[in-house]
């Protein structure tokens, strides 16, 4: 029985045991059984491995990622470790012949990203990062509302992402890859790369305030596109701001609140189209998580299809987001050491 469902199933891997591997995890647990099974699970400390693997009924637990990548039984490693390891973590997995589903930011810049990239292609893997919102239905009806022409030609896309998290260490600190432009802006510039078709923009004006470590704590930024388009975008870590989406047009407004996860979209007549989330089965960290099913979804039909990318969030998308948050960072004057 084992072996029918290990075909069937896409055999995951887990790097590291924090709050989103936990409702990556949890979201799992909501998709059909047999379409997808948690092989093993790897943090630094093998005590918190450990407690993870018994919570979600994972048969191995493993205190060190190299373990991980050399289990044969996983098939494709989500990773959820802190931005900094993102780019070695995946490496190791790539170097030993596993399929990638790496957190957002994909890595902390162009550089790192391009490198990622290539060795995916090199060694003919999957690689996707996770910009779980892409992958929602909602994001479909968002591209119908547009194609239909409902709104007119869309001139104007306004998103913000703010939370109140002054003390978080991940948004914070620097050698963590601390920021609001990588953690909550690039939620920001997916949306406005997905209604301008991933477009690249044809110049960007960034302001914002850091913080002593040399961190964004506010960015606001301007996107420029060909025919008299633009995008407005916000992220702040210390107060919450209205985190929603306007997409304008000459002919209407579309509205999506929670637009990272929108389970709503407000039509510009005023009727709302909605989907139900299941209920999960853990308590969740992070609003509408379970949603991460849809990203894994995506995974599996990829993976089944035999994609070494999403079409939903390209390999040629993760570059130009990379770019995208390295010019905000330049103007801002936020530099990693990896820089």
């Amino acid at each position: 029985m084992y072996t029918e469902v290990s075909e069937m199933a896409v055999r995951w891997g887990i790097a590291g045991a924090a709050k989103i591997s936990h409702d990556f995890v949890t979201a799992l647990a909501s998709l059909p059984e047999g379409e997808h099974t948690v092989v093993g699970i790897a943090a630094r400390d093998l005590s918190r491995a450990k407690t993870f693997a018994n919570l979600h009924k994972i048969g191995n637990a493993y205190g060190n990622y190299k373990d991980l990548a050399n289990d044969s039984n996983v098939e494709i490693v989500y990773i959820g470790v802190l931005n900094p390891q993102h780019l070695e973590v995946a490496t190791l997995m790539l170097n030993n012949g596993k399929h990638v589903l790496c957190e957002k930011p994909l890595t902390l810049n162009l550089k790192q990203t391009t490198e990622l990239i290539n060795l995916a292609k090199a060694k003919g893997l999957f690689l996707m990062e996770a910009v779980w919102s892409r992958c929602f239905p909602t994001y479909e009806w968002i591209k119908k509302e547009i194609e239909s022409g409902n709104l007119g030609e869309v001139k104007q896309v306004i998103g913000s992402f703010g939370i109140s998290a002054p003390k978080v260490d991940r948004l914070i600190k620097k050698d963590l890859g601390g920021g609001g432009i990588l953690d909550l802006g690039v939620y920001v510039l997916q949306l406005a790369s997905f209604v301008y078709n991933g477009e690249k923009p044809i110049s960007i004006k960034a302001g914002g305030h850091l913080n002593e470590d040399g961190v964004d704590i506010s960015m606001s930024a301007t996107l420029l596109y060909k025919e008299g388009r633009t995008a407005t975008v916000m992220t702040h870590c210390h107060v919450k701001l209205p985190n929603e989406a306007l997409i304008i047009g000459t002919k209407g407004t579309l509205r999506v609140p929670l637009f990272w996860c929108p389970t709503d979209i407000v039509l510009p007549s005023g009727e709302t189209k909605s989907i139900t989330l299941p209920e999960p089965k853990h308590p969740l960290n992070f609003i509408n998580s379970v949603g991460l099913r849809y990203e894994a979804m995506e995974v599996r039909r990829c993976l089944r299809a035999g994609l070494k990318e999403s079409p939903l969030i390209s390999h040629k998308e993760s570059l130009l987001l990379a770019e995208l948050e390295d010019e905000i960072r330049r103007q801002i004057g936020v530099f990693y050491a990896e820089d």
